[in-house]
């Protein structure tokens, strides 16, 4: 096929103009974080917002708050915005389990998945005074009479919760025995395990750290598929117990959204995942890298609600 000159100088502009306005599609993206300031949605959201603008992805992009009700009201607004293709929202396996447990009127079917960003995997603590040595030990407390083995984390449906009920699952324990305390923050599950009011704490590894260096905790198990380079501590899998949950975190885009709006938006994310500047990023908040993008996400959104509707009825909290 032969072509003039003015064709293949027309389709040069053509190729060199089309990243330009992959970028204009893009401009003003904004970013709910469906939290209040300060927690785990929010700081990724704003660390998100750095490095799409400091390395020219996209610019500008604007992040604002709508806690409530475990996501879920900031859910109901995405939802509301459909066909909106300048607006994501930043969610995770906590609004998973919230739909479940707030009998939310939207669910994630709703809504266009974009990508999983990160994630932190859950430790299981006792005071380094208490008689267990190890996951077995506390186990084997535990199915002798389970009402007396309290565990403390976060809020009642939540990833601290739901790994608890895993791990009686894998035990041999009736979930809907356990004696879980929920407690708003991890420094009230610091203050009731250093006090000895609970048997043993759940939160994800980087709330309980230092406490563990300075030996003032002794971590028993990692809920990590395998073990975590810098984290010395075993995972509950390599100690019998089928387990493995990790408190991730994503992005979706309201419903209605075209297809080709969906692409450029994960495109802008696949580009950010790549940069040194997002590395660092994970680095510095000790955040484990589980990136997936596109149909692998829509599968594992899929997947998941199902996984976390079973641990919930397991435990109780909804039919």
């Amino acid at each position: 096929m032969n072509f003039t000159k003015k064709a293949v100088l027309t389709l040069s502009a053509l190729l060199l103009a089309a990243p330009a306005t992959l970028a204009q599609g893009l401009n003003n993206l904004r970013i709910m974080a469906p939290a209040a300031p300060g927690g785990g949605w929010d700081q990724t959201s704003r660390s998100l917002q750095s490095v799409l603008q400091d390395e020219g992805v996209v610019k500008p992009v604007q992040v604002f708050n709508v806690p409530g009700a475990g996501g879920t009201i900031g859910l109901a607004q995405l939802y509301n915005a459909k066909g909106d293709g300048n607006l994501l929202m930043t969610m995770g396996l906590v609004m998973v389990g919230a739909i479940q447990t707030n009998n939310s009127k939207v669910d994630l079917s709703r809504v266009t998945p974009i990508a999983r960003l990160t994630g932190e995997y859950e430790v299981i603590v006792v005071p380094t005074s208490s008689p267990y040595k190890n996951t077995a030990d506390l186990v084997a407390a535990w199915k002798a009479n389970p009402g007396a083995v309290a565990f403390a984390g976060g809020s009642a449906g939540g990833t601290d919760h739901m790994l608890v009920g895993l791990l009686a699952r894998a035990a041999g324990v009736d979930p809907k025995k356990m004696n879980y305390v929920p407690f708003s923050g991890g420094g009230e599950t610091l203050a009731a395990l250093l006090g000895n009011q609970v048997a043993a704490g759940v939160a994800g590894y980087g709330e309980f750290e230092a406490q563990i260096k300075a030996g003032k905790l002794r971590a028993i198990g990692i809920s990590a598929p395998k073990p975590q380079p810098g984290i010395a501590v075993p995972t509950l899998k390599s100690q019998g117990y089928n387990v493995d949950l990790a408190n991730w975190r994503g992005i979706v885009a309201p419903p209605g959204i075209s297809a080709s709006e969906k692409a450029t938006l994960v495109a802008a994310l696949d580009k950010m995942h790549k940069t040194k500047a997002w590395k660092d990023t994970l680095k510095t908040r000790n955040w484990t890298d589980l990136y997936m993008s596109g149909s692998k996400f829509d599968v594992f959104l899929k997947l998941e609600a199902v996984r976390t509707k079973g641990i919930l009825q397991d435990i109780g909290l909804v039919k």
